[in-house]
């Protein structure tokens, strides 16, 4: 099975009898349905219901642990310390802090498995020691998660400029709408309730090599959103559905800088371009 180590990961390690408790008071990510051999995305919200820091979370016997980007941990672990105040909770950041992931049907032992990729159909899974013989680059991962349509910070979006739904937490199993109150929960249920999400992750698919991260994708001349991870002629991007769908049902041209291309959404979303929604229903 193919498998990389992440050396760009940090893991935060959350214990004590309040632990659970502040977590679920305070992410995205609904604890009680977290699962012993599974990785859940989450984020920390802004009030405004923006990410503030996102993670992956998983349980460690009775210990909770966030992994996050080298950049985000010191930050986010100081935020949580802020929100701990008298709780029965420690916090540290563990070093070493060793991460893969490993592609492949078959089941490395002590391994999570990622359900962002379970949510597209695909087994990887992260294991938080480390291992011998990586034999998959950083580029093989990011085909993967191109693929799959699963976007992350930094490479696909900017922190505090993005909303969950924008990332598709909301249908990936990092945005919880049943659990109660969270930082930012009143703004991400108003969006879902009102059906107002407009920005979305798409699948990016160029007619020549695709141009550099951070490319703006226009109709007619006006920006519509930007490349995030790019990989050869295919890339993501997080981009105004309802722009891009109006393009598509009238055949205008989506550009990538002055390469023409075609906008997908990830076909495990059940989502679709709002303008093609509305013809089909005609």
């Amino acid at each position: 099975m193919p498998k990389l180590r992440l050396d760009d990961r940090a893991l935060i390690s959350v214990f004590g009898k309040d632990a659970e408790a502040l977590l679920q008071g305070l992410v995205t990510t609904d604890l009680g349905a977290l699962a012993a051999d599974e990785v859940r995305p989450g984020a920390l919200l802004t009030p405004q219901g923006k990410i503030f820091f996102d993670f992956l979370i998983s349980r460690d016997g009775g210990t909770l642990r966030l992994e996050t980007s080298r950049g985000q941990a010191d930050a986010l672990l100081k935020r949580l310390t802020l929100y701990k105040l008298r709780s029965a909770v420690e916090l540290s950041l563990l070093s070493p802090s060793p991460v893969a992931v490993v592609f492949g049907e078959e089941r490395p032992e002590g391994s999570y498995r990622d359900q962002r990729f379970e949510k597209a159909g695909m087994s990887v899974f992260r294991l938080y020691r480390e291992v011998a013989g990586a034999d998959a680059s950083v580029a093989d991962y990011d085909r993967l998660r191109i693929e799959a349509g699963i976007a992350v910070s930094e490479r696909d979006y900017a922190l505090q400029d993005a909303f969950p739904h924008d990332v598709l937490m909301d249908l990936n199993g990092g945005l919880s709408f049943r659990k109660g109150c969270y930082v930012g929960q009143e703004v991400v249920s108003r969006m879902q309730h009102r059906g107002t999400a407009r920005r979305r992750v798409v699948i990016v698919s160029g007619q020549a090599e695709l141009p550099p991260t951070g490319t703006s994708l226009s109709i007619g001349g006006r920006p519509i959103g930007s490349l995030g991870t790019v990989q050869d002629k295919a890339g993501l991007a997080i981009v105004r559905v309802d722009k891009a769908g109006e393009a598509i049902a009238k055949g205008d041209p989506i550009l990538a800088a002055d390469v023409p291309v075609t906008l997908t959404l990830p076909g495990w979303t059940g989502l679709t371009f709002p303008a093609e929604a509305d013809e089909a229903s005609v």
